[in-house]
C-alpha cells in the first residue's frame, strides 16, 4: 500500500489537517515500517478529531506575523500527534510564521542518524543560509540522551566539539547570536526516567545564564509529571490533546513574555 493511499482514511477519520498529511507522507517515505505506529496512534482518544488542528480557531494577536524557526526531532515534529505539534497549533491559533525544522530521531550532536545532514547542527547550518528569524526555539532532544551520546563539557573559548551535546548547543546558540542576534529559547521534555537527561536539563540552565537566552523547562514542571494518557502517546511523546490543551498555552505565555 503507499503512503499517500494508507494516509488516507487516517486523514478523514482524524480530520488530519493538510500540512500534517505531506509531513506524514514524507516521514513514511524515509520510514516505511512507521505505518504501523500511525495506525495505533490513530485510535488514541487524544489524537480524536474533536483535538484536530483543523477544529482550531484563529485568535490574532502578540505573536502574529512572527517569524519563528523550531529546530528539533520527533516532538517538535509531532509524531505521537499524527504530525500536528504545538507548532502548527502556534501558526494556526496565533499566526505564528513558524518554521518547522524537525526530523524524527535525530540528535543535537553532529551525526547522520537517516541521511546525511540531518543532525540539529547540519539543518542549523543550512538555515543560516536564509533570513535572520525574529526567534529561535531548539528542543533539547530526548534522542542524545537514548542513544546515550557524550555530554561534553561547556566551552571556555569559541571552539565548540560538536560531537558532544554541549557542543552542539553551544555552537547553534553561539552562532544564532552572532548572525541572526534573536531571542533564542531551549525546551526540554516532560520527565522521564533517564539519567544523562537530566543532566542534559540541568546543563541547559547552565547555558541559558552563559548565553543570557531563554528556557521552557517541562522536566521540573510537576503539571507534566504523570500525566493523564490523554495527553501522552508515550513517555516521550504528546498527543494532540497534550500539545494542544497543555503545550500550547505554556509556549504562548513564554514567547509573548520573549517578544514583549
Amino acid at each position: 500500500m503507499s503512503n499517500e493511499t494508507f494516509l488516507i482514511p487516517i486523514r478523514q477519520n482524524n480530520d488530519l489537517s493538510d500540512i500534517a498529511f505531506a509531513e506524514l507522507r514524507q516521514d513514511l517515505d524515509l520510514h516505511p515500517l512507521n505505518q504501523r505506529i500511525y495506525t495505533k496512534l490513530a485510535y488514541l482518544p487524544g489524537n480524536s478529531r474533536k483535538f484536530s488542528l483543523n477544529s482550531q480557531k484563529t485568535e490574532l494577536g502578540l505573536l502574529t506575523g512572527k517569524k519563528v524557526l523550531f529546530l528539533g526531532s520527533s516532538v517538535t515534529f509531532g509524531f505521537g500527534a499524527l504530525g500536528e505539534s504545538f507548532v502548527d497549533f502556534l501558526w494556526k491559533k496565533d499566526g505564528v510564521e513558524a518554521i518547522k525544522d524537525a526530523e524524527n530521531g535525530t540528535t543535537l550532536v553532529e551525526q547522520d542518524v537517516n541521511y546525511p545532514g540531518d543532525s540539529y547542527v547540519a539543518r542549523f547550518k543550512e538555515n543560516l543560509k536564509y533570513e535572520a528569524p525574529d526567534m529561535l526555539v531548539i528542543q533539547l532532544s530526548t534522542n542524545d540522551a537514548k542513544r546515550n551520546e557524550k555530554l561534553g563539557k561547556i566551552s571556555d573559548n569559541d571552539c565548540f566539539d560538536t560531537k558532544t551535546i554541549t557542543g552542539a548547543l553551544e555552537y547553534i546558540i553561539s552562532n544564532a547570536q552572532k548572525n541572526w542576534k534573536c531571542p533564542i529559547l531551549i525546551y526540554t521534555n516532560p520527565y522521564f526516567e533517564s539519567n544523562l537527561y537530566s543532566q542534559m536539563v540541568e546543563l541547559s540552565h547552565k547555558l541559558v545564564e552563559k548565553y543570557n537566552i531563554e528556557i521552557l523547562d517541562f522536566y521540573n514542571n510537576s503539571n507534566f509529571k504523570n500525566q493523564d494518557k490523554l495527553y501522552m502517546a508515550d513517555e516521550i511523546h504528546p498527543t494532540r490533546a497534550g500539545y494542544k490543551e497543555k503545550w500550547l498555552p505554556e509556549f504562548e505565555n513564554k514567547l509573548r513574555a520573549i517578544i514583549k
